[in-house]
């Protein structure tokens, strides 16, 4: 059963708050990401981010499924690299002035992204937390 739209539109709210708070701390903690202006358009910078995720992750980690497979998961993020990358062309060309300045920064930052945003969204409850089950036998 699908849950109601107001559940729906809370999640999304949520999930793009959570997104714009892991960026501000990949821009806090990584030197090679920077940002300049007004708060709100942080939030513009994780509304592109995650359209550009839902456009192109999907049909990016098909390409390099393989890759993603030998590497055990971790190529997945070389493409949040690429994907935080062209993030920032993107704020560029709307006049947020969001920069990542190499392919280093975007790697760290697309990992602190990915950490911080898990980390809230267990918080929040979006995500349930990790159960471990022990058994005797």
């Amino acid at each position: 059963q699908a849950p109601p739209p107001w559940r729906r539109v809370r999640s999304l709210v949520l999930r793009w708050l959570i997104s714009t708070l892991a960026i501000f701390v990949a821009v806090y903690l990584i030197p090679g990401i920077g940002f300049v202006g007004p708060g709100w358009e942080l939030g513009i910078v994780a509304a592109v981010f995650g359209l550009v995720n839902a456009a192109l992750r999907p049909l990016l980690t098909l390409l390099t499924c393989p890759l993603i497979i030998l590497s055990l998961g971790l190529f997945g993020l070389v493409i949040n690299a690429l994907l935080l990358l062209l993030t920032a062309r993107i704020a560029a060309g709307l006049g947020v002035q969001f920069t990542v300045d190499n392919f280093l920064s975007a790697f760290l930052g697309g990992l602190v992204i990915s950490l911080v945003s898990v980390l809230l969204s267990v918080l929040a409850g979006e995500i349930a937390p990790p159960t471990v089950v022990v058994r005797r036998q």
